[in-house]
C-alpha cells in the first residue's frame, strides 16, 4: 500500500483530496497536514512513501519543507501540488529537489497517473511542467549572465546511451521498460541512473532533466511524446 502525506492550508482541499487519493487502488492517505511544520511533526511517527505539497502556507511553507524533506528523508518523493506557476518558483523548487508539479487546475483522474509515474519513473513530467520548465530554464539563461555562471557543469559530458535513458525516464519508462527497449540487464541501466546524477550532481532524476536542458543536451521537444 502506497502511503501518502497531504500537505495544504485549505482544509476542504486537503479533505477532498484525502477522498480522491483513498479512491486509487493500492493508495491511502497517511497524514493529513494544514503546514510543513505540523506535516514534520507527524512524520516522526508515521512513515510515508510520497508527499503531495502546497507551496504557500503559513509557518512553513513549501520551499523551506522541501529543504527539510531532501535533507532529512530523501526517500520520500515530492508531488508539488498548486496554483502558483511562475518560474521563479518553479525554478527554486526544483532545485529544491522536488520530484515533480502538478497544478491544482489539472484533472482529477491525471493526479492518479501523476502518482503513478512518479513513483514508476523517480519523477512525473507532465504537460504542465514541460511549460513551467521552459520557462523557468529561459529565465535561468537570462539570470546567469557571467561567463563563470554560463560554463557550471559544461565540462560533463553525457553519452548518448545516457542521453536515451534520460529522456525514456522523462516519458515515464521504468528501469525495466528501458531495459528492455534497449536491450540492457535492469542492474545495467539502475547503474548508468545512479551514474548520470553523481556526474550531473543532481538530487533526483528531474534534476538530470534540468540539468541537460540546461547545457543544451536536450530541448524540451526531445521529452514530447
Amino acid at each position: 500500500m502506497l502511503k501518502i502525506g497531504i500537505v495544504d492550508d485549505h482544509l476542504l482541499f486537503r479533505k477532498s483530496l484525502a477522498l480522491l487519493i483513498n479512491s486509487f487502488d493500492g493508495m491511502e492517505m497517511a497524514i493529513d497536514a494544514e503546514n510543513g511544520r505540523v506535516f514534520l511533526d507527524r512524520l516522526k511517527s508515521t512513515p510515508i512513501d510520497l508527499v503531495l505539497l502546497d507551496i504557500q502556507m503559513p509557518e512553513m511553507d513549501g520551499f523551506e519543507t522541501c529543504k527539510i524533506l531532501r535533507k532529512s528523508y530523501p526517500d520520500i518523493k515530492i508531488l508539488i501540488v498548486s496554483q502558483l506557476t511562475t518560474k521563479e518558483s518553479i525554478h527554486k523548487i526544483m532545485e529544491l529537489g522536488a520530484c515533480g508539479y502538478f497544478t491544482k487546475n489539472s484533472d482529477p483522474e491525471q493526479l492518479e497517473f501523476a502518482i503513478r509515474s512518479l513513483q514508476k519513473s523517480g519523477f512525473y513530467f507532465g504537460q504542465e511542467l514541460g511549460t513551467v520548465l521552459r520557462e523557468a530554464i529561459l529565465w535561468e539563461k537570462q539570470q546567469n549572465t557571467s561567463t563563470a555562471q554560463k560554463n557550471i557543469g559544461n565540462d560533463i559530458s553525457l553519452s548518448t546511451r545516457e542521453l536515451e535513458i534520460i529522456i525514456m525516464a522523462s516519458k515515464a519508462y521504468s528501469s525495466n521498460e528501458i531495459a528492455d527497449h534497449l536491450c540492457l540487464a535492469i542492474r545495467t541501466v539502475e547503474t548508468h541512473r545512479k551514474r548520470i546524477m553523481e556526474k550531473t550532481k543532481s538530487k533526483n532524476f528531474i534534476g538530470v532533466v534540468l540539468y541537460a536542458l540546461r547545457h543544451n543536451y536536450l530541448t524540451i521537444d526531445d521529452l514530447d511524446d
